[in-house]
Formats: C-alpha cells, structure tokens, sequence
C-alpha cells in the first residue's frame, strides 16, 4: 500500500499544469508535422538514415570513450606530474581548445591524409587500407578535441581532491599506484562527471563535422536528402529530433551514474 501511495504521489508532483501543457503543446507540434509536412521520402532513405544515426552513435561512443582514458593522464601530469609532463600536456591542452576542431580534422585529413601516400612502405603495409578511408581521421580528430578539453578538467578534478587523504594514505603505508587507484582517481572522476556529461553532449554536436572528409553520419544523410529531394525542412527536423533524442540518453545515463556514486568518496 505504501508503494501504490508513494507512486501515485511521485505520478501527481510530476504532473504539475505547466508540464501538461507543454506536453499538449509538444504533441500538437508533432501531430502537426505530421499531417502537414513531406514525409514520402522518408521510406527510400530510412535505411541510410539508420545507417548515419549507427555511425554517430559509434562515432561519439569510440572518441568519448578514448578521450576520456587520455584526458586522464593529460590532467593528472598537469595536477601532479613532473615539469617534463606537465608541460607538454599543458601544450596540448592549450593548442586544442585555442584552435577549431573544423582546422584541426582538415590538418589531419587533408594533410596526413595526402601525406601518408607518398611512402611506398605505408602503401604497402597492412594500414594502408585504413588511412585510405575518413573514419580513422575524424576518431583521431574527435578523440584529441575530447581529451584535449576533458584534459583541462580533469586536472582540476584532481588538484581539487583533499590533500589530507593523500598523506593519510601515505601514512599508512599505501602504495602510490594504489592510493591513485582507490582514492585520487575515483574522487576525481565523482568531481568531473557533471562537466563531462555537458562536453559529451558538445561531442555530440560536433560529430556533423566528420561530413566534410566524406564520412557517412546522420548530418550528412539529412543534407544529401536535401540535396536529391529538395526538401528542406523535414530532413533538419527530423536530424533535431535525432540528436535531441541522443542527448536525452546520455543525460539520462549521466544522472543515473551519478546518484550510484556515493557524495562521498574514501
């Protein structure tokens, strides 16, 4: 009985005037587009837009997953490392976030790209038939930016965790490798996810980028819809609707990850 209670209390404070409103509205908003817009080339073209949406969310999942495991030693070296590494981490924060990632996928597409073909032994190695292709530029590319960024906050999640527990850690005989493991790394992490949920909703919306070098995502589906149908407003309508619904999934998997960690932490 107390369930039923406190569910039927959540369902009533969640159901406040203003929210059923605008769900009224947001329905009106679709049933509207619906009946009133072009969707007759939707059919011929789903299997494409299945296809980019496929490489899109691959793309953000590969290059956050590996910017994030490089974004950590980049802000730790900053944090805590020796002048030797802090300072080429510091660079390389420094040249990505001062300079677009539109320049730095063209650097790399346009110039590695054309440069790699001049040497026969890259040509004839089992690579070749991958950096023939665009993908692997635009996850390098997306993958430097993200660490490049989370990198920055990273080093501030580290230098913001408690000195004390450190040498508490240290007084007690713990290894550094250990304590890095068990205390630093995790609180750091609990400190850094409210800023890496926003920079991975930002990675999402620079993957459309990848569409200048050729790849194949769900942007560049929307324009060559676009491009072969003339139609124009129900393509970017529906690409809004897609990318809203992704980001609605990595907030949703943000929030949850967080109310698992505990406030605090060692």
């Amino acid at each position: 009985m107390s369930t039923t209670t406190t569910t039927i209390a959540r369902t009533s404070e969640w159901l406040q005037p203003h929210r059923i409103i605008l769900i009224i509205l947001a329905a009106v908003i679709v049933l509207a587009c619906a009946f009133t817009m072009r969707w007759d080339w939707l059919p011929a073209y789903l299997p494409l837009a299945l296809q980019g949406i496929w490489r899109t969310i691959w793309l953000l999942a590969v290059t956050a997953t590996l910017g994030i495991l490089l974004a950590i030693p980049v802000g730790f070296a900053q944090a805590a490392g020796p002048a030797f590494l802090a300072v080429p981490a510091r660079l390389f924060c420094t040249i990505i976030r001062g300079t677009p990632l539109l320049l730095q996928l063209w650097l790399l597409y346009y110039g590695l790209g054309s440069l790699f073909p001049q040497f026969p032994w890259i040509r004839e190695s089992f690579l070749w038939p991958y950096l023939r292709q665009a993908w692997p530029y635009g996850v390098l590319a997306l993958t430097l930016s993200y660490a490049g960024y989370e990198g920055e906050v990273m080093r501030g999640a580290f230098a913001g965790v408690p000195k004390g527990q450190l040498e508490a850690a240290r007084a007690f005989g713990m290894r550094r490798w250990t304590a890095f493991r068990r205390i630093w790394l995790p609180q750091a992490l609990r400190r850094a996810l409210p800023t890496l949920a926003g920079e991975t909703v930002l990675q999402l919306k620079a993957t459309p980028l990848v569409a200048t070098i050729t790849m194949v995502d769900i942007y560049s589906v929307a324009s060559r819809v676009r491009q072969e149908t003339f139609v124009t407003y129900e393509p970017l309508l529906l690409l809004a609707l897609v990318y809203m619904a992704i980001t609605g999934v990595i907030v949703f998997a943000f929030r949850k990850i967080e109310s698992r960690i505990p406030s605090r932490l060692g």
